[in-house]
């Protein structure tokens, strides 16, 4: 810590004003699901658009243009009060120093780079949340999980570019490596234009990160199997963005590899996405999106794809209410059964989601 306070200079010791919000979300809705192993599915169901969610975020002028920064945030189950992933903090635990010349670095649990720059670029980013993010979030593009023992730097936003680095210490003695990660990525934005590209390597991801592992009644037949033998999930992500009057276009690219995720060999998946939406009047606001998934089992060879759609409507009842419906339908191929994130398994090629939800932020 000594190190990083002189990378950013020596600080005024005459302290000025602290401050510390409150923050948080409540979204809870009502789904249909067309096959869920052979069944028809009624639900309620939390944070699906936006996950619901508490946190204190604050910081602390310590002069000279440093400050020091945190925020702790914690998903939970609006439907029956449970904790995000049974953590305290399961979405953001860090603390900080920032400076607007130097940059921001940042220690504890907390979202990768990828997360933060290449989101954004995706429909789930914008609505739909994890039901419209491509197979199971296999990319982390809807922040399915945050990292923990985590080192990040975040740039100042330079000639619209910035960039973001991150290091995750496994913790294991003797083996630097496991249950390790790091990432980098940039951004660039330019009037209506915006750009970025991302990478993610998770050493051993199965014990590293909380994802869509199989367990407690939940089967992720995407890529379950190999996420449990994986070495490390490689995840590689490009996008960009153009603002035209109401309209956005989005599109993004990401490349996910299990390396020797099954039987030795690797198991590789790639995703194409397009996206727009549209901001019909000051408070309704449409979206639309596909996406295209194939993959290759190299010890197999078995080449399973998936196509998804994706539509929404949102109402804006105020700056901090919205009333929402969505729909998400896909078809698997190459041997594949659909499965929509979020959801059990169809027991077939196809499944249709829709959903009709309640938004509040405070």
């Amino acid at each position: 810590m000594a190190g990083v306070v002189a990378a950013f200079g020596v600080a005024s010791a005459a302290h000025a004003q602290s401050t510390v919000t409150l923050y948080g979300v409540i979204d809870t809705g009502l789904d249909f699901a067309s096959n869920v192993n052979g069944q028809r599915l009624w639900q309620e169901a939390s944070g699906v658009s936006a996950g619901s969610r508490w946190g204190v975020r604050g910081s602390e002028d310590l002069g000279g243009g440093l400050s020091a920064v945190f925020d702790l945030e914690s998903g939970f189950d609006s439907t029956n009060g449970a904790l995000g992933s049974s953590l305290a903090f399961s979405r953001n635990a860090f603390v900080g120093l920032a400076s607007a010349t130097a940059g921001t670095v940042t220690l504890g649990r907390q979202w990768d780079p990828v997360v933060d720059l290449l989101e954004p670029y995706s429909l789930n980013s914008q609505y739909g949340g994890w039901y419209f993010s491509h197979p199971n979030d296999m990319d982390n593009l809807d922040n399915g999980f945050a990292v923990s023992n985590a080192v990040k730097y975040t740039s100042p936003k330079i000639g619209g570019f910035t960039g973001e680095a991150l290091y995750s210490f496994g913790g294991k003695p003797g083996q630097f490596s496991n249950d390790s990660a790091w990432s980098a990525a940039g951004a660039w934005t330019g009037g209506s234009f915006s750009a970025g590209v991302g990478y993610l390597r998770v050493n051993d991801p199965e014990t590293a990160i909380q994802s869509y592992q199989n367990g407690d009644g939940y089967t992720n037949a995407v890529y379950g199997s190999y996420l449990q033998n994986a070495r490390s999930q490689n995840i590689f992500v490009a996008g960009l963005s153009y603002q035209v009057n109401a309209f956005k276009f989005m599109g993004n690219f990401s490349d996910v590899d299990f390396q020797q995720g099954d039987a030795g060999q690797d198991v590789k998946f790639q995703n194409y996405e397009i996206a727009s939406t549209f901001a019909a009047t000051s408070q309704l606001n449409l979206g639309a999106g596909f996406t295209y998934t194939d993959g290759r089992d190299h010890a197999t060879g078995q080449e399973p794809w998936y196509e998804q759609l994706n539509l929404s409507a949102e109402y804006e009842l105020s700056k901090r209410t919205a009333v929402y419906v969505l729909a998400a339908l896909q078809k698997a191929g190459g041997g594949a059964v659909a499965q929509i994130a979020g959801f059990n398994p169809s027991s077939n090629d196809k499944q249709l989601v829709t959903r009709i939800g309640l938004r509040h932020s405070f």
